[in-house]
């Protein structure tokens, strides 16, 4: 962790202050509370069910290899899953909410959590991290996620129709709260760190150098972008590397944002954005690039995607894809596929084969960015807090405890190794005009036109032919 940003604590003042173990302080309070319990007489049933519930708490908590952390029930009495001090409490005062989370934990616990009906003493951060280093310890990197959940978080199919929709519910939610956090272009993909100290908007800027240099942009060159975003990735690459694009993105807002950007620019000759489905591809061009779509298309789409892209570049071009992934296939975790990207599914690189394997497509180059992503969210959660009280205004308190969730699980996700970041270069498998060696990736940070307009780039391939 850098200097950028500091952990998140989100604690509940009424339950009492927590030391560094996690145990309470305020002992007049807890005294008062074992008098009371004393004195109350609780009925038989209660008194049995409440040791019924704390036995499957128990056993849910040891499935997930007993993370230390401590649980709160509805009599007051406390669940110990380890030796190790508790890094937070997890309060639950009400047993039917209790049940819902023993039923479904991996689900319930967001949709708790962001109803306030489960309270989390202690840092969100802290808290993912354990739970998700004991559940890969426990399960060695299978999500333990049960029939219960299977069945009522079934993936669909990502049709166009679902994929408007989906990415609707996420992208069209408003550039204005977008603009809150993420960096001044609005790039929602993760950043790239060559110094670990830089400010987001300086990274976000070197990881579109990084994709441009991959590619080895050649200027009047022509680039067809997949995903789009807000535009930033095409508007660079035509602006700084000379080349004509043509964008695709289903999200309006996305769009509207980028031909405005576009324009203000006077880059409207050399991209066109173009509001369609990636299946609606038809275009020849001289190299491919998707950042972040990747994990919206459905491994059941893999190969049709491969095949426009075999179409797109031909026998002499080049691509990248950008995506989040997995290191085996697995579902996404159901409570941020229901409440934060619909019908999403990371692929693991063997799914991605799915994409260049039929058509004879060479990888060329592999690289995990998985922790400048972790270093990435860390940036937005920071921002995010540092505005939370203006997304409450926004929408509600509930909506920035989803968010908040969603960006500090997802911290976690990509410290611990639970999600990865791939980058993958990829060639026709009979071009020749593919990279020697890698040196040229990272001669300068930040390439410019004049750099580009060299020999060794523009009259020269890698192979030292002369094209």
């Amino acid at each position: 962790m850098t200097g950028h940003t500091t952990p998140v604590s989100h604690s509940t003042p009424q339950t009492g202050a927590v030391s560094g173990n996690g145990s309470e302080s305020g002992t007049d309070k807890s005294e008062a509370q074992t008098t009371l319990r004393s004195t109350s007489k609780p009925k038989r049933w209660k008194t049995w069910f409440d040791w019924f519930l704390r036995l499957l708490f128990q056993r849910v908590l040891d499935s997930r290899g007993s993370p230390p952390v401590t649980v709160e029930l509805a009599d007051g009495q406390m669940v110990y899953s380890a030796a190790k001090p508790p890094v937070a409490r997890i309060i639950v005062r009400d047993r039917t909410k209790l049940l819902r989370l023993i039923a479904d934990p991996m689900y319930e616990f967001g949709e708790l959590y962001t109803s306030g009906d489960l309270e989390v003493v202690g840092d969100l951060i802290e808290l993912f991290t354990c739970m998700n280093t004991s559940m890969q310890e426990s399960h060695r990197g299978k999500s333990p996620r049960g029939l219960l959940s299977a069945i009522r978080h079934r993936r669909g199919r990502s049709t166009m129709s679902a994929a408007r929709k989906n990415i609707h519910r996420h992208y069209d939610i408003g550039n204005d709260f977008y603009k809150i956090w993420l960096d001044d272009q609005l790039i929602y993909t993760c950043a790239y760190f060559p110094d670990r100290e830089m400010s987001l908007e300086e990274a976000q800027v070197a990881k579109l150098d990084h994709v441009c240099r991959k590619l080895q942009l050649r200027p009047d060159e022509t680039v067809v972008e997949a995903g789009c975003g807000w535009g930033a990735l095409a508007l660079h690459m035509a602006e700084h590397y000379g080349v004509r694009v043509k964008a695709y993105n289903i999200s309006h807002e996305q769009i509207a944002f980028a031909r405005e950007r576009a324009l203000q620019k006077q880059l409207q000759s050399r991209v066109e954005f173009i509001e369609d489905d990636w299946r609606c591809i038809n275009d020849a061009a001289d190299a491919f690039v998707s950042v972040g779509m990747l994990e919206h298309v459905g491994p059941e789409n893999y190969k049709r995607l491969g095949e426009i892209i075999k179409r797109c570049i031909g026998g002499t071009g080049r691509g990248l894809i950008h995506t989040i992934g997995m290191n085996r296939p697995r579902p996404l975790d159901p409570w941020t596929e229901e409440r934060i990207f619909p019908g999403a599914q990371p692929p693991s690189l063997g799914q991605m084969c799915d994409i260049f394997e039929p058509g004879n497509l060479s990888i060329i180059d592999v690289e995990n960015l998985r922790l400048h992503y972790a270093l990435t969210l860390r940036h937005w959660l920071e921002r995010f807090e540092a505005s939370a009280d203006s997304v409450r205004r926004m929408f509600d308190e509930r909506f920035v405890k989803l968010w908040r969730l969603y960006l500090s699980s997802s911290v976690t996700a990509f410290e611990t190794g639970w999600l990865q970041l791939f980058q993958v270069v990829f060639a026709p498998g009979t071009s020749n005009r593919v990279p020697w060696t890698r040196a040229f990736q990272y001669e300068s940070q930040h390439a410019t036109l004049s750099d580009i307009g060299t020999e060794t780039v523009s009259n020269r391939n890698v192979t030292g032919e002369t094209v």
